[in-house]
């Protein structure tokens, strides 16, 4: 099962899929208030995202799964397997923090997405998403995630950053048995490397991988790499 970012859709996944499949059946999704998800009102808690994906694998009847998680999909990927041990197998935690910011900062966000919508943040946010080279170098990816967010809708996405700002995972991550690689983007200023080393030091026998050259959205800046770490996880393998 493959959890995207904080104003993203399931289609951040698509570089991986060729190289996952060869392996793995593959689950994608939106969260709620993404892409087409539905819009509950809010407030939202990590808890209700994690409730969300028990609530999938329950439709789809899938007992257990591998889980990776990209940003806001990495946090619900902490809540599960903490809060709901039996249906995550093995972990894959990308670019994300046990404890991101402040309410005030979170709060501050919402509020402008929900007055000028989520266009009003895409520029923003996207450049802590690439590297300045990849921004100069793939353009066209850069718009394409920009207009991503751009469409998200400003409830949704508002609702989750107020999940964001009310979570701190930092008391679970002792909790979790699952086998659990994170991964970080050495280059990341949304989840900056000291999140990975606070979550890998905390999770018994978690195992910490640093990505170069990469800055938050680093499955989509270095997807080879990333496909190759998760695979590996995923199998077991050293």
């Amino acid at each position: 099962m493959l959890s995207s970012s904080l104003g993203t859709t399931m289609e951040m996944w698509r570089p991986q899929l060729t190289d996952l499949h060869r392996h793995f059946r593959i689950v994608r999704y939106d969260h709620r208030g993404h892409g087409r998800s539905a819009v509950p009102p809010a407030p939202y808690r990590i808890d209700d995202l994690g409730h969300d994906v028990i609530d999938l694998l329950d439709h789809l009847d899938l007992e257990r799964v591998h889980f990776a998680g990209l940003s806001i999909g990495g946090m619900t990927g902490m809540w599960l397997a903490a809060h709901a041990p039996g249906r995550i197998h093995r972990l894959a935690l990308l670019c994300t923090s046990a404890k991101l910011g402040t309410e005030e900062y979170w709060a501050q966000r919402a509020a402008t997405v929900t007055q000028s919508g989520c266009s009003a943040v895409a520029d923003a946010v996207v450049e802590r998403w690439f590297t300045p080279a990849f921004r100069r170098h793939s353009p066209d990816v850069v718009a394409h995630y920009t207009t991503m967010l751009a469409g998200i809708p400003a409830a949704g996405y508002a609702a989750c950053c107020s999940a964001i700002g009310a979570m701190d995972l930092r008391t679970d991550l002792p909790r979790i048995s699952a086998a659990t690689m994170v991964i970080a983007g050495a280059d990341d200023p949304a989840t900056p490397l000291e999140h990975a080393r606070v979550i890998a030091t905390a999770i018994p026998d978690a195992r910490l991988k640093v990505i170069d050259d990469a800055a938050h959205l680093a499955s989509v800046e270095q997807p080879d790499i990333a496909a190759a770490l998760v695979a590996q996880h995923f199998l077991g393998e050293p």
